[in-house]
């Protein structure tokens, strides 16, 4: 009976007599991030990275640290990027999505980047894990965010250059003080303050009081 029993243990290694392939070991990129006035808790971060790939049998090949505020450009999320195309990681692992991505949109076209170069990513506080059915799901109510996200910084300006136009506001680029030479004389000889000229065209008032002493150009 034991002898049997070691025969069938032996056999669970093939499969219709083909030997079972052994599973890919995977090439994990770790990313951390934290903020110049956080900078404690990025030993946390890495060493719960570090065990929780562990645990899931993969090889650590690339591990970069960012310290810097959120709007800053991240130069070493770059290098876990460049490391994706060049093919050398299947998997990035990041402590938290805020880590990773600037807004829902920068978060959503990354995660696009690195599911067109079949890499998968992982992010560990929100057990978000797109190698998996349900991870890629999650991704695509990310991208319904993304596009709500859009739609409201649009709304915004609208909202905001409607104001402009109620509030008789000039809209675009200001024009520079020396194609506004002839109007600045005009309101000067009008007797307008200075002052008054450059609130009104928005412009200096510097440039306003070297036009009207005849040191600008003129163009009409």
């Amino acid at each position: 009976m034991p002898r049997k029993r070691a025969s069938q243990k032996a056999k669970s290694a093939y499969v219709f007599g083909q030997l079972r392939k052994q599973p890919k070991m995977l090439r994990v990129g770790l990313y951390a991030r934290v903020s110049t006035n956080d900078q404690q808790t990025l030993a946390m971060q890495n060493r719960a990275m570090r065990e929780y790939a562990g645990r899931r049998g993969w090889t650590i090949a690339l591990q970069v640290r960012e310290v810097n505020s959120g709007a800053a450009r991240r130069e070493a999320r770059e290098k876990i990027i460049e490391a994706a195309r060049r093919r050398e990681i299947d998997v990035v692992l990041v402590w938290r999505l805020d880590r990773w991505g600037r807004s829902v949109t920068d978060l959503l076209a990354t995660l696009q980047e690195l599911d067109h170069l079949g890499v998968g990513f992982v992010s560990l506080t929100e057990a978000l894990d797109l190698t998996t059915a349900a991870g890629r799901a999650m991704a695509a109510m990310l991208a319904v965010f993304a596009a709500f996200e859009r739609e409201i910084l649009q709304e915004r300006t609208r909202a905001g250059l409607a104001h402009a136009r109620l509030n008789g506001n000039r809209l675009g680029r200001p024009m520079t003080a020396g194609l506004q030479a002839a109007e600045i004389r005009k309101l000067h000889r009008a007797g307008i303050t200075k002052s008054e000229i450059a609130r009104q065209l928005h412009i200096g008032r510097t440039s306003v009081r070297r036009i009207i002493a005849g040191r600008g150009q003129s163009n009409g």
